[in-house]
């Protein structure tokens, strides 16, 4: 139901993971790692944005692409700020996920705890396997007549 669009994602972890504190821009934002998983009628992504304002997180649907966009500021700022250390990444980090037809993207639902950002995107009733019934069928004086 959910596909990746973007190949080089796992490269980007890599380089994130070997160059800590590089921060992502608007025009190439760093990677944000998800989770998604499929629970009764509703597929649920989960993305870890911690430290990022509830504000500075945008969510967009156009079509069937889902768009997750975040901002994280550097904590401490200044003039007569002078860091010792700063391993902690910041900037813009983004993630695209293609959702299938069969999703209802009316009905997205979002939530942000703990710094983990979780959508629900509900299977469309259409998608939903269902019973057909069959009927009697047509009156054959109807058909002969």
């Amino acid at each position: 139901m959910l596909m990746r669009t973007d190949p080089f994602r796992e490269l980007d972890r890599i380089t994130q993971q070997l160059l800590p504190g590089t921060s992502g821009t608007w025009s190439r934002p760093s990677a944000m790692p998800m989770d998604a998983y499929r629970d009764g009628d509703v597929y649920v992504i989960a993305l870890d944005i911690p430290g990022v304002d509830r504000d500075a997180i945008d969510i967009d649907v156009e079509r069937n692409m889902l768009t997750v966009r975040a901002e994280r500021r550097p904590a401490a700022g200044g003039d007569a700020v002078q860091m010792e250390l700063a391993e902690r990444s910041f900037g813009v980090f983004s993630r695209q996920v293609m959702l299938a037809d069969t999703l209802d993207t009316e009905r997205i639902s979002a939530d942000y705890d703990a710094g983990v950002l979780t959508l629900r995107v509900p299977i469309a009733e259409r998608a939903k396997p269902r019973k057909i019934l069959i009927g009697a069928g047509p009156d054959p004086k109807e058909i002969s007549g």
